[in-house]
């Protein structure tokens, strides 16, 4: 049976060149923030920064106290198996709020041509066709049933050639709308790209197959947000709320500015004491490891960019649950049901003929 019909899909035709938003200025296209519920169970907060290489998988804890959050350093993410299962025993009844740095959704160019209800079920469904999360080592190989690209690099190859041969309209196609360029942020990878310093494909390949198809599976299942509503609410009892959080929209949201590169360790360290005001205007306290960390920029070895990532997610987790930031995402059918959106964003893409629903 046929998917519910949809708007029109809209694929904005190009770019607006960037402008300049001074920092005490809101941008005028935002999301505006929902009301915090003060009966929100106080749930243990967790952002994991993934990737393909478990050594650079890293999580953050906030755990709540009197009066505000206790965050430790970052701890490896470990057996990818076993991780929602210890973050309950870890809460101990409270709700599990989690933040992950891989996508959790699809482009709407490329959702409309699927028979699913929402990305949850498409998602599900993906138990039965393991062959999806094969790359393609070849144009001829991509396909709707096989749509990540490339396997290598190759020469003259172009995210316009892997749009058209997924049958989609150009390269903006691939993308969904949180992944584009706003008035904060440039514009980032799409989902189906694999290639490059920047993408996300590959972790969205080892996420969805290995953590989150089995979770899915499970007796309790988690809640995807925003397919399943506004992220507060699905923080009861016992549940396992999971969002897509991106440590770059989290750095500019909490109003932080990174000089150089975060993979260099003097330039994380040079963000020690606004870390430390951030965490708190937070009300989080530092575990001891933790604040020895930020001081030193995280450490020298090639994971000291992703436990500086995790903290930052898990700040950004903290804001939401708080209500500094909002918890739902814009108004648009096709992010609540197939795109999704990255928790806490607020700026709505800045490109030439988007359309921004009204509500």
């Amino acid at each position: 049976m046929a998917a519910p019909a949809l708007p029109p899909i809209v694929v904005p035709p190009s770019v607006v060149p960037p402008s300049v938003v001074p920092p005490s200025v809101v941008p005028p296209s935002v999301v505006p923030p929902s009301v915090a519920s003060p009966s929100v169970a106080s749930p243990l907060a967790v952002h994991a920064d993934w990737s393909v290489a478990p050594a650079k998988r890293w999580m953050a804890v906030a755990r709540p106290g009197r009066g505000g959050w206790r965050i430790g350093a970052p701890v490896p993410v470990g057996e990818v198996a076993t991780l929602l299962d210890r973050l309950r025993a870890a809460a101990a009844g409270r709700p599990v709020a989690l933040g992950v740095d891989f996508p959790l959704g699809l482009p709407r160019a490329y959702a409309g041509t699927r028979t699913e209800v929402d990305f949850p079920a498409f998602l599900a469904g993906l138990a039965a066709r393991p062959a999806f999360f094969d790359v393609c080592a070849t144009l001829t190989e991509v396909g709707p049933e096989r749509p990540f690209y490339p396997a290598r690099g190759v020469r003259g190859m172009t995210r316009a050639a892997h749009a058209a041969a997924l049958g989609l309209g150009g390269p903006s196609a691939l993308s969904r709308a949180c992944d584009r360029a706003t008035v904060l942020r440039p514009a980032g990878a799409p989902l189906f790209w694999t290639l490059g310093a920047n993408q996300t494909g590959k972790a969205a390949i080892a996420a969805w197959r290995d953590l989150l198809l089995p979770a899915l599976a499970a007796p309790a299942p988690p809640l995807l947000w925003p397919f399943a509503g506004p992220f507060r609410d699905l923080l009861a009892p016992g549940a396992v709320a999971i969002a897509e959080t991106y440590p770059a929209e989290a750095l500019r949201l909490l109003g932080l500015r990174l000089a150089g590169s975060k993979r260099r360790q003097a330039d994380r360290a040079a963000l020690a004491g606004p870390l430390s005001a951030a965490l708190a205007l937070a009300r989080a306290t530092p575990a001891p490891a933790l604040a020895a960390a930020i001081a030193v920029g995280f450490g020298a070895d090639a994971a000291g960019e992703d436990r500086f990532d995790c903290v930052l997610g898990v700040l950004a987790v903290l804001a939401v649950i708080d209500g500094r930031l909002p918890d739902t995402a814009p108004a648009d059918p096709w992010i609540a049901r197939w795109e999704g959106w990255v928790l806490g964003q607020t700026a709505l893409p800045r490109e030439a003929g988007w359309v921004h629903p009204p509500g």
